[in-house]
């Protein structure tokens, strides 16, 4: 790449950590700022989630340390690698921090960014794509449709003890957004469904499962709420995936541009997909 389009972007100095989003898979999908970092960094800090050829982008020479977390599998401990993070900067090194999609979007960038505050070490944030916008786009729906859905709610299906978290308020969700987005929720979504169910959701509304999202080994499940426990078991499908709720899963057949690029004829919209009424 041209030098002329980092220019004018910032510099990742010796002692600072730049907490950097990856976006959902594609390194194209990454920001020039992240590029930027990645060539300067003399260690990158990086999860389990982030696509090795974004990896590839590091300068040579550049230290690469795993603090991967996946959820049922041994990992490291999150305040262990906050402290790690002020450790090499206090080494002197330039640290980026790279996380699958964006590190404030359920990425706990907010909790390694708290703790570089109390060691008073300094720090940028750099935004990536959420996996629940970009991968939804990778599988042809669109999170928002302005004759489907005016709102739209992006919610974890696990707490930090790895169960369906009870502070979420199922009943008004389930009735006040049209659509739902959800991280991690695949291991739970019998609960789930059944909560947005109980909440007045129609068993037949579609749900899509977009797994390895905005990679070459992305596969995507469309079944309905009602379905979708029955569906994930049997098509063997696992984690990674983001979970989408809503009318706007019926785009897919006229919008998966992806697909198209591999033979799939994509089907023009004839008819309009009514918005969905949320439950009285």
């Amino acid at each position: 790449m041209n030098d002329s389009a980092f220019s004018n972007l910032p510099a990742l100095e010796p002692g600072s950590v730049w907490l950097v989003g990856a976006g959902p898979g594609d390194p194209g999908l990454l920001t020039l700022l992240a590029a930027k970092g990645l060539a300067e960094a003399d260690v990158v800090v990086h999860d389990a989630l982030v696509n090795e050829d974004c990896l590839k982008l590091a300068r040579p020479g550049a230290s690469l340390e795993f603090a991967g977390k996946r959820g049922g599998k041994p990992s490291a401990k999150q305040r262990d690698i906050s402290l790690r993070l002020v450790e090499l900067a206090r080494a002197g090194k330039r640290v980026l921090r790279l996380k699958g999609g964006d590190p404030f979007v359920f990425g706990r960038g907010g909790e390694e960014a708290l703790m570089l505050v109390a060691h008073d070490i300094p720090f940028r944030i750099v935004p990536g794509i959420t996996a629940g916008i970009g991968g939804l786009a990778y599988a042809g729906i669109p999170v928002t449709h302005r004759d489907i859905n005016h709102a739209v709610t992006f919610l974890t299906g696990h707490d930090s003890s790895g169960l369906v978290p009870d502070a979420i308020n199922w009943e008004a969700i389930g009735k006040g957004s049209p659509v739902i987005v959800m991280y991690m929720a695949m291991k739970h979504i019998a609960q789930i469904s059944a909560n947005l169910i109980a909440a007045g959701r129609s068993p037949d509304e579609p749900v899509a499962f977009v797994c390895n999202a905005a990679t070459p080994q992305q596969q995507v499940l469309e079944t309905t709420l009602g379905e979708a426990e029955g569906a994930v078991a049997a098509s063997g499908l696992e984690p990674p995936a983001i979970v989408v709720v809503g009318e706007v899963v019926r785009l897919r057949p006229s919008l998966d541009w992806l697909g198209a690029l591999s033979g799939r004829k994509l089907q023009p919209e004839t008819r309009r997909v009514a918005a969905r009424k949320v439950p009285a």
